[in-house]
């Protein structure tokens, strides 16, 4: 019993000493598997104009355009304009044999003058009292019709001078000189550039933003990545019960004939604008159940804000609420974090690039299409 007592103490005292042992490893055992940062990119807000606007596609055409018919039959003998040329109305762009024509104008011409001599003579005549009125009214309506077979001859040979009916650029010739045409027959296309436009098809939801006179935005690819200014010059009153949707013109002027009709352009109709917004990129908005955050970077933690959005396009979101000015959103990475998650902030380029990127919201618009995010 003594030997038991004795050895009590120090049997204790191993076992505590175990104990303590245990413990240690485990606490080194817990910082290593500590989770490590989470790698992601960041980039500061951006401030610029924010525009709101309906955008579509739709081609180029002409404001006008006309076929040249022929109006009489006749062979072609010349060829006074080709393809591409500058014509103004009433321009002579063909000229058709009218010898057939030209003698029958001399013929009734002829008629009309002996006539007209007889009727002269027929004047004194019936001054004298000799000869009667209705032989008289008789010669007077002949003569009359006369001048209207002479002047329709005439007509005719006018006829085979083909003009220009608008002002423009031929845009087709369809003769060849030496063709004999029949009267309907299509000689040429002229087609006047100046303005362009196009007819938008918009849908009714859009009608109380649209109003003559807002500015348009078309982007062309083959102008690269030009964009031409122009504007709305009619919207119709109208929808259609078909489509629901209603038409607007847009209006281009391109003084220096770059677009051609035929074009194909994205149209942007511009209808209200937020000056100076703050805006970051839309990558950086999280989505979740009908309402948007991002995650701010603090210190090496990310935190999780709530955001109220504005107007967004080409890749920006304008930010009213939740995010101020020098502060760094997560823009790459942010599906790894959770709340108060530890960050390694890695940007490849740096703000710098983000926000160059970023300054062309300054021409940031949205399309009306996509509601403005919550």
């Amino acid at each position: 019993m003594s030997l038991f007592r004795s050895g009590l103490p120090a049997l204790l005292g191993v076992l505590l000493l175990g104990a303590c042992q245990s413990e240690a490893p485990s606490e080194a055992e817990n910082s290593e598997e500590e989770t490590p940062p989470v790698p992601v990119e960041t980039s500061a807000p951006v401030r610029g104009d924010v525009y709101a606007m309906y955008t579509g596609t739709a081609p180029i055409e002409a404001y006008a355009e006309a076929d040249v018919i022929a109006k009489v039959a006749g062979e072609v003998r010349e060829l006074l304009v080709e393809e591409g040329d500058e014509v103004s109305t009433g321009q002579i762009l063909a000229r058709l044999d009218g010898e057939r024509l030209r003698l029958e104008l001399n013929e009734s011409e002829a008629k009309l003058r002996k006539l007209q001599r007889d009727y002269e003579r027929n004047i004194d005549l019936k001054a004298k009292g000799l000869i009667s009125d209705g032989d008289f009214e008789k010669i007077k309506y002949e003569m009359e019709a006369l001048e209207a077979a002479f002047n329709l001859a005439s007509l005719e040979l006018d006829y085979t001078q083909i003009r220009a009916p608008i002002d423009g650029v031929v845009a087709e010739r369809l003769v060849k000189l030496g063709n004999t045409i029949s009267e309907g027959d299509a000689l040429f296309k002229v087609t006047s550039l100046d303005p362009l436009v196009a007819y938008l098809h918009v849908p009714e939801r859009e009608y109380r933003h649209i109003e003559p006179g807002q500015p348009v935005g078309i982007e062309i690819d083959a102008l690269a990545d030009e964009t031409i200014v122009a504007a709305v010059s009619r919207v119709s009153p109208i929808i259609d019960p078909q489509t629901g949707t209603f038409k607007i013109t847009v209006e281009i002027v391109d003084k220096e004939r770059r677009i051609k009709p035929g074009m194909f352009g994205r149209i942007g109709v511009i209808y209200d604008v937020h000056e100076d917004a703050l805006q970051i990129p839309r990558s950086a908005i999280i989505e979740d159940r009908g309402t948007a955050s991002v995650f701010v970077i603090d210190g090496d933690r990310a935190i999780r804000r709530p955001v109220s959005t504005g107007y967004s396009n080409r890749g920006m979101v304008e930010i009213t609420t939740g995010v101020q000015d020098g502060e760094q959103v997560v823009t790459v990475g942010q599906a790894s974090l959770k709340q108060d998650s530890r960050v390694t902030v890695i940007n490849r380029d740096g703000n710098t690039a983000l926000a160059a990127g970023a300054n062309e919201a300054g021409d940031t618009q949205q399309e009306s299409d996509d509601a403005p995010a919550d």
